[in-house]
């Protein structure tokens, strides 16, 4: 018997092509987990400060910082930076070589070089006029799917002392990252290790991020509402300190006017904004900043135990290893 209804035989019916999926992201470096979010609050900034940026090459530029404030006298930064021809993306090119040096004499400077395809090197140096602050010495490999990560600090054979620090990020899908730190210190008398947790969801227009460990907690929330306009939210918990802290930033950009606003506001009653004015077509970017305690009804100086916002101290345990 034919076929009277007309269907087409088994053999001939079209197969499905099996679905590909695609593979997962590397999650980036532990230290950028926050980035977004801390992006969007401004830098601790007293006064008026003037930038003069100049190109001199394709891979060298510089830069000269004058900033005047009530607060101290005037302060000068020169700032200089050399970029190789190895570029692997938009924002990396190897190597790299950064130097800044405010007129005291204190440098600060960092090596970034691609020693292959997947591994990265690092060095940090921080110095106070003819002092060592901080060296500090960074290995990473970047896998297809995970970033792992070894970082020693102020490494001393004589004294027998050093920081270790060890990261893993791992990939577990395109929007949920999980991963770890732990930090040991050991100097004479004293040793110890720090465990922490992390997780990172990144959806469309925001990224909710969450480090937890035996030091503390550190939350963090950051939303895009459109292109001119992004908010976050910090939450800060040190159990050494025995301190908590919540924090709300906004990013106001104004392309027309070549302006950026960046505000702050927390739980210390600290309050502080930061005005970026370019001025092209000359190479110069004009910053008015200022921050203040309503607490205590003054404006903030630079130290650990007034806010997270202000510079942090260098040579803490929980710090040293993040310097950049």
């Amino acid at each position: 018997m034919g076929n009277t209804l007309g269907l087409a035989p088994m053999g001939a019916l079209p197969r499905r092509s099996p679905r590909r999926e695609e593979p997962l992201p590397n999650p980036g470096s532990f230290d950028e987990l926050h980035r977004l979010c801390k992006d969007v609050f401004p830098a601790q900034m007293e006064g008026v400060k003037l930038v003069v940026n100049k190109v001199l090459s394709s891979h060298f530029q510089v830069a000269h910082t004058v900033h005047m404030s009530a607060l101290g006298l005037p302060g000068y930064h020169l700032h200089a930076a050399y970029a190789g021809d190895w570029q692997l993306s938009p924002t990396e090119v190897f190597p790299t070589v950064v130097g800044d040096m405010d007129s005291s004499g204190s440098l600060n400077a960092q090596v970034l070089l691609l020693l292959a395809e997947r591994l990265r090197a690092k060095a940090v140096f921080q110095t106070q006029q003819a002092k060592f602050l901080t060296w500090q010495f960074d290995g990473e490999y970047r896998g297809d799917d995970y970033t792992a990560t070894l970082t020693l600090g102020n490494p001393d054979l004589i004294g027998e002392s050093v920081i270790m620090v060890a990261h893993f990020l791992q990939s577990l899908t395109h929007r949920l990252v999980l991963g770890g730190e732990l930090v040991y210190h050991r100097r004479p008398g004293e040793e110890g290790a720090i465990l922490t947790l992390a997780g990172k969801y990144s959806a469309l227009h925001w990224v909710a991020t969450l480090n937890v460990g035996s030091g503390g907690a550190h939350a963090s929330y950051y939303h895009r509402a459109n292109e001119q306009v992004q908010v976050g939210v910090e939450f800060e918990a040190n159990t050494r300190l025995q301190d908590t802290t919540f924090s709300f930033g906004y990013h106001l950009t104004l392309p027309q006017a070549n302006m950026v606003f960046r505000g702050l506001v927390d739980s210390n009653w600290c309050v502080g904004a930061v005005l970026e004015k370019k001025m092209p077509p000359l190479p110069v970017t004009l910053a008015l900043g200022a921050f203040l305690n309503h607490w205590r009804n003054r404006g903030l100086r630079a130290k650990c135990e007034e806010s997270p916002r202000c510079g942090q101290d260098v040579t803490c345990v929980e710090s040293v290893h993040r310097v950049s």
